[in-house]
């Protein structure tokens, strides 16, 4: 079964640092861990369309309508990090959709149906990939705190990067394939919107 403690004490394994017990462990490594796991899980969920972290939802709208420009609010779910294309065979987004805070405000009518990448807390439910790839995000984070060494920094950034680049290799293989993203020129002249950007 894997576990927080697991991915942080991989994290320090390569750090060649103490492993700890427990996240809330009141000791250098424990606290430094501590601090850094939540932000630094977050910010590696969302720089991806991780398949293991694909959730879908149909959301009721706002009681109250945006102040101007769009019709209908929804709150984001409270899991939300990052939203995807409602087709996943599609490579585009042509929504006249806009996130304002924690809110998506449109024109469309409930209910919203949205496909999105949410905060996964339990380990298990993470690709072993993206485990590795988290413990190496936060041993790059904490190499300066914990071993005030650049050598070993530039080494963890090097073999960060690797494993990133392994886990979404292997993720792309268990997605649907998608269509290639359509050359703008071209979806102007035909008359595809893409919002106020265009």
């Amino acid at each position: 079964m894997a576990s927080k403690v697991e991915i942080a004490n991989r994290a320090l394994q390569k750090l060649g640092a103490r492993r700890i017990v427990s996240l809330g462990e009141d000791s250098v490594n424990g606290r430094a861990i501590n601090t850094a796991y939540e932000p630094v899980k977050l910010a590696e969920l969302r720089k991806h369309a991780w398949s293991f972290a694909v959730k879908r939802a149909s959301i009721a709208a706002d009681a109250s309508a945006p102040l101007f420009n769009r019709e209908v609010s929804f709150q984001l779910p409270s899991d939300f990090i990052k939203l995807l294309a409602q087709d996943p065979e599609q490579n585009v987004n042509d929504l006249d959709w806009q996130i304002e805070g924690r809110k998506i405000i449109t024109n469309e009518q409930a209910p919203l149906e949205i496909r999105y990448i949410y905060n996964v807390d339990d380990p298990n439910e993470m690709d072993a990939l993206f485990r590795e790839t988290l413990s190496a995000k936060l041993a790059l984070e904490l190499a300066e705190e914990l071993t005030q060494s650049n050598t070993k920094k530039a080494a963890l950034l090097e073999a960060y990067k690797d494993t990133i680049a392994e886990a979404r290799k292997a993720n792309a293989f268990e997605r649907i394939s998608q269509m290639p993203t359509a050359d703008k020129w071209i979806t102007v002249r035909n008359g595809t919107t893409f919002g106020s950007g265009w």
